[in-house]
């Protein structure tokens, strides 16, 4: 009965993932619940994923991957791009290397938001489309993760899940054995060809190209004896429905930018607002403001030496997601006036206070902060900006972030300390070092990856201890008795790639881990080329933009619908495929 029940809560977790009306996150912490009220979790065991080494270790990696970004490290690698040039081949292959290169060692997503402004930087100064860039780089920080042990959450769990059955984890780098094959031939194929599948959506040469701030910003006047003499700029809210944001008010020869809602209107001012035009005729007749004209220089009356207008992407598992800005009351909460949004490559023309943000979202915000990165890190926002590095001061920082982390390098290739103890204590360290403040620590901690985590790890042990697992694996042995073994591998592996697709990687690394054992103990065979084949395929995400953080992220800046991905993945899964069996084989099983 227990693994009839097991069966029913992760086939419905399953469709719940794929449906992914609610967030992952959720779902498991539902699935964990639908097996402890029924005693088929045991009450001790319930939260004890929460403690477990893979949990540890993927939160202390996310705060590593952190320091190595905030000091500067990974920055004064990027900076090796310039030599790039303007050939979008080149542009390519340098992007391509240094974001797997990033990854490797870093969190995916941190990688790629690093360097995906200077993607975008570089699609400009080139005069070629976004989306041959970034689809590609997301792609990349995917390869790169395979190749070591922290460069993923799937293998960490993998390499934690192998201490369990073998006695003894995998090390760092033994997943270089079959992930740098992998990752060097999925790179080799984008660049020498594969990019060619990525339909190009059309140039966004620049923020006023992507959002025609020309055609939606307009001058408008407070006459003398307007009703909106001595109002306050919030009342307008009161007198129409019309969907408006004030950016700068001209008084004399001052410029007030983004004025909050308690500012007080004097006749006589000047408001560059941005607005439909559409809906203009609306707003003069309820507020009995007067239009002067069009502004051509839209970006200079709402960007100053105090204030910035910036483009930023919605992250998934940010707290903008299905809220709208109403709700959030961003400019009162967080000092940014929402300017325009994009998705998909489209600027969206609806009323935007009431819109609903999706991952993947492009934001044109307007800050009276400049130093506006800390407000997106709340928010779970990357902005898209180009960033300049600055070195000054900063070389006390690299030199002690890449000496804790060569130091837990070493401690973990001698076998000094285990993988969550040795990152556990880099992540001490930067803290101590100043390197990263407590605050970004906390905050950099991907929670609901946590969660999920510490959720569906007794939901997999469920799975084992009820004889799922092995039912599985008896029904999957029976099909595979009379196969070779590549064949079977290549079985497993495409069955984890799909699941990989639609919904979260380290769910999937956790269910299909010991349905992995599973088979390889009913064949009679050694499980680590089957435990790296659900490794590898957990991480091979590239079909659709939901199956990893990194595909939703370019999603929006890119242009792409949700049909373009299997256009480059499905041949590059097929790559993968053909070369990863040859080396699962030759290297783990013997």
């Amino acid at each position: 009965m227990s693994q009839i029940l097991v069966f029913a809560v992760l086939a419905v977790a399953l469709i719940l993932f794929i449906w992914g009306r609610w967030r992952y996150d959720l779902v498991a912490l539902l699935a964990l619940l639908a097996l402890a009220i029924p005693g088929i979790v045991p009450a001790n065991q319930v939260f004890s994923g929460f403690g477990h080494p893979a949990v540890i270790t993927v939160a202390a990696v996310l705060i590593v991957s952190r320091g190595l970004t905030r000091s500067g490290v990974v920055e004064l690698i990027s900076k090796l791009l310039d030599a790039a040039g303007d050939r979008p081949v080149l542009q390519l292959t340098a992007l391509c290397i240094v974001c797997a290169v990033c990854s490797a060692f870093m969190n995916n997503v941190g990688a790629l938001a690093l360097l995906m402004p200077v993607a975008l930087q570089m699609a400009r100064r080139s005069g070629t489309s976004p989306s041959l860039l970034l689809m590609p780089l997301a792609f990349s920080s995917l390869l790169g993760g395979m190749t070591t042990l922290i460069g993923t959450p799937p293998n960490i769990i993998i390499g934690s899940y192998r201490a369990e059955v073998a006695d003894e984890p995998f090390g760092l780098f033994d997943f270089g054995y079959v992930g740098l094959g992998v990752m060097l031939a999925g790179m080799a194929f984008i660049i020498l060809g594969g990019w060619r599948l990525i339909p190009l959506r059309k140039k966004q040469a620049s923020t006023d190209e992507l959002f025609e701030l020309r055609d939606y910003t307009t001058e408008l006047s407070v006459p003398p004896e307007s009703r909106l003499d001595g109002a306050r700029l919030k009342e307008l809210g009161t007198l129409t429905d019309v969907d408006v944001v004030v950016a700068t008010v001209l008084r004399g020869d001052e410029k007030f930018y983004a004025p909050s809602g308690n500012f007080q209107l004097r006749g006589g001012d000047s408001l560059i607002v941005e607005i439909d035009p559409e809906s203009l005729g609306a707003l003069l007749k309820a507020t009995g403001l007067a239009a002067e004209s069009q502004r051509d220089a839209a970006r200079e009356q709402i960007e100053g030496e105090e204030t910035a207008l910036f483009e930023a992407v919605i992250s998934p598992g940010s707290r903008l997601v299905g809220r709208s800005p109403t709700q959030l009351e961003l400019r009162a909460h967080y000092g940014l006036n929402l300017v325009a949004l994009s998705r998909h490559g489209s600027r969206i023309v609806k009323r935007l206070r009431d819109m609903t943000f999706r991952p993947g979202d492009v934001m044109l915000l307007q800050s009276a902060d400049p130093d506006y990165r800390d407000t997106l890190g709340r928010l779970g926002a990357l902005p898209l900006a180009p960033r300049e590095l600055s070195l000054s001061g900063a070389s006390r920082h690299i030199a002690i972030a890449a000496t804790i982390f060569a130091a837990t390098v070493v401690a973990l290739i001698f076998g000094w300390l285990p993988a969550q103890t040795a990152f556990t204590a880099a992540a001490v360290a930067m803290v101590l070092t100043g390197v990263v403040t407590l605050r970004d620590a906390y905050r950099n901690i991907e929670w609901p990856v946590i969660v999920l985590l510490g959720a569906m790890l007794p939901v997999g042990s469920a799975l084992e201890s009820s004889g799922g697992a092995a039912w599985i694996a008896e029904r999957l042995a029976s099909v595979a008795v009379n196969m070779p073994l590549p064949l079977t591998l290549m079985f497993l592996l495409v069955v984890t790639m799909f699941l990989s697709d639609v919904m979260n990687n380290a769910a999937t690394a956790v269910i299909m881990a010991p349905i992995s054992v599973s088979v390889a103990t009913t064949l009679g065979v050694g499980s680590d080329p089957f435990l790296m084949a659900v490794a590898v395929g957990a991480s091979c995400a590239f079909l659709t933009p939901i199956g990893h953080q990194s595909n939703t992220l370019v999603m929006g800046p890119g242009g792409y619908r949700f049909g373009d991905y299997w256009r480059l993945g499905l041949p590059l899964e097929l790559v993968i495929v053909v070369i990863s069996v040859p080396l699962l084989l030759w290297a783990w099983s013997g």
